[in-house]
């Protein structure tokens, strides 16, 4: 149970970095520089981890209140 635990808490905090190279490659497609390619960085990797931390949820099978609450946690914890 620890070691399912660990691994769950590992994945929290490599979720940006997984998924850096396509929000890299996206801003690249779209010939983003400077400012306007900080932001698109910032909020494609939010949006990303956050469908990570939805289907956590989903596996976890929370609805609701309880999902929001994980939901909003995961990506907190994995942008930080």
């Amino acid at each position: 149970m620890r070691k399912i635990v660990m691994v769950l808490m590992a994945s929290f905090f490599m979720t940006p970095t997984v998924y850096a190279a396509t929000s890299s490659e996206q801003a690249a497609e779209k010939n983003l520089h400077g400012a306007a390619k900080a932001s698109f960085m910032k909020k494609c990797e939010k949006d990303q981890t956050q469908k990570v931390c939805e289907e956590q949820a989903a596996e976890k099978k929370l609805y609701g209140a309880a999902k929001n609450s994980f939901v909003g946690k995961c990506v907190k914890t994995a942008t930080n």
